[in-house]
């Protein structure tokens, strides 16, 4: 990159640094710094939202979706759609309630209410493991964007780049910092697709004429997936909208139901079709480039042998390979800002967890947020260290999201819809949800019928035991 795409590069950095230091001097209390003060708008929000849902591993990961299959990939981001709508009916009108009149910061405390403190307390030790991986994942993304852009750069020295500035105006800013900052790295993230990214790739790889032809037929239609992986997908993302600590944070941060349902249905229009089509056209073109032989010079001689190695650093190679000076150091920086906008809402969910739901703090004192700030560090410097010993970005945030949901999603449907709950009920499902998806994703030779994820299993043996628990007398 030319020392213009550097400085720009760095103006972007210095100015998230900014925020977090802003947000630092005005925090005042746990209830800022966890849920904004609760009187976020809908629009801050919702951007946040979807920032935080899609963000950076999304897009590299969609990337990788479209350099392997085509815009069949973006039905991954059509459950994300589903998901929100579907929390937006159902889960916000009786949340947002109980968090306003409870003073709740996390969604353990939510689940305190119906189920008690144990469930809670196991509540905030499952968001926190998988919260902690979906930090990582990020973290992870960026470094291969950034290892992509700047080949002196290694992989390690990039995770550290990118957990330093992630980290920092994080601990520093608490949600709002990371809220405001979410909307800005937003919008730069889309005007740089739709402005940059996607007419300057199209433009330099020669037209529609020529990409048609480059392309496998399937690649251009929407049924290059299977039943099986569909259903894979839309069981491992739409639940997360139901137990995810970040998107509780966010409904608690707004001041009112109204608020807060324009808000998701603000962020599910942007999941898809909007993000959904051109993460994975990007990847479409980036498959176009390495069957060119773009990418030859950096060790991949043709797509099928990117496909097999690594489809996810195929974007951040066509992005260095057509965008010229200037426009490089913005584009670079729009997807940088996709990744923050992530990595610093999953490291605050963690840290919300732990400090809140783990160690119990709830005093409003400033010396709680400083408590909180510290343990936000330390978690972020976890989250590096995960990062290092894993090489795919979408298999380590899928895997984060199945750890999750198939222990806490079930528990949640009986606070919704059971006329009647047991704490022994949630407790026994919240165990035999996460240890079934964990056995069958750790020991992947035991066979699952039809190729169903290990997910799948885990939420039917989770609700199996719910029900089972929840139905014998008292």
């Amino acid at each position: 990159m030319s020392f213009i795409d550097i400085a720009i590069f760095c103006a972007y950095i210095i100015g998230v640094m900014i925020v977090g230091w802003y947000y630092y001097l005005k925090n005042e209390s746990n209830e800022d710094y966890y849920v904004g003060g609760r009187n976020m708008s809908s629009f801050h929000v919702g951007l946040s939202v979807v920032a935080t849902d899609v963000g950076g591993g999304f897009s590299i990961g969609l990337g990788g979706l479209g350099f392997v299959m085509g815009i069949s990939g973006s039905w991954m981001l059509f459950t994300g759609l589903v998901g929100a709508w579907l929390a937006s009916v159902f889960l916000i009108p009786k949340v947002i309630k109980m968090g306003h009149m409870h003073k709740l910061l996390t969604f353990p405390q939510l689940l305190r209410q119906f189920y008690g403190q144990h469930v809670a307390f196991l509540a905030g030790i499952i968001s926190f493991v998988g919260y902690l991986g979906f930090t990582s994942s990020q973290l992870l993304a960026g470094a291969k964007l950034a290892t992509g852009t700047f080949p002196a750069l290694s992989m390690e020295n990039a995770l550290i780049i990118m957990g330093v500035v992630a980290v920092v105006y994080t601990v520093a800013g608490g949600i709002k910092a990371v809220i405001y900052t979410d909307t800005f790295q937003w919008l730069l993230l889309m005007g740089g697709l739709i402005c940059i990214g996607i007419p300057m790739a199209y433009i330099k790889l020669g037209g529609m004429s020529v990409i048609r032809e480059s392309l496998p037929d399937d690649f251009l239609s929407f049924t290059n997936l299977t039943g099986v992986q569909f259903i894979n997908w839309l069981i491992t993302i739409v639940p997360i909208w139901f137990i995810g600590m970040t998107l509780y944070q966010r409904i608690f941060s707004c001041k009112d139901e109204r608020t807060a349902k324009r808000a998701w249905y603000i962020a599910g229009l942007f999941e898809y079709p909007v993000m959904a089509f051109m993460g994975v056209l990007l990847g479409v073109f980036a498959r176009v480039a390495a069957d060119a032989g773009m990418f030859a010079e950096y060790g991949f001689a043709s797509g099928s042998i990117m496909a097999e190695t690594d489809s996810e650093m195929g974007l951040p190679l066509l992005l260095r390979s057509i965008l010229p000076v200037g426009l490089t150091g913005l584009m670079m920086s729009a997807y940088f800002s996709a990744i923050m906008s992530t990595a610093d809402s999953c490291l605050m969910a963690a840290s919300g967890n732990f400090v809140t739901d783990i160690l119990g703090l709830k005093s409003t004192d400033k010396n709680v947020i400083r408590v909180s700030q510290a343990i936000t560090l330390i978690i972020g410097v976890l989250a590096i260290l995960l990062a290092y010993q894993m090489q795919n970005v979408l298999t380590l945030m899928l895997n984060s999201y199945a750890f999750m949901v198939s222990g806490l999603f079930v528990p949640v449907l009986g606070m919704l819809f059971a006329k009647k709950v047991k704490p022994a009920a949630a407790l026994a499902a919240m165990l035999a949800g996460g240890v079934g998806t964990l056995t069958f994703s750790i020991f992947d030779s035991i066979p699952i019928p039809f190729g169903f994820d290990p997910i799948i299993v885990g939420i039917t043996l989770s609700a199996i035991v719910f029900l089972a628990v929840n139905s014998q007398a008292k």
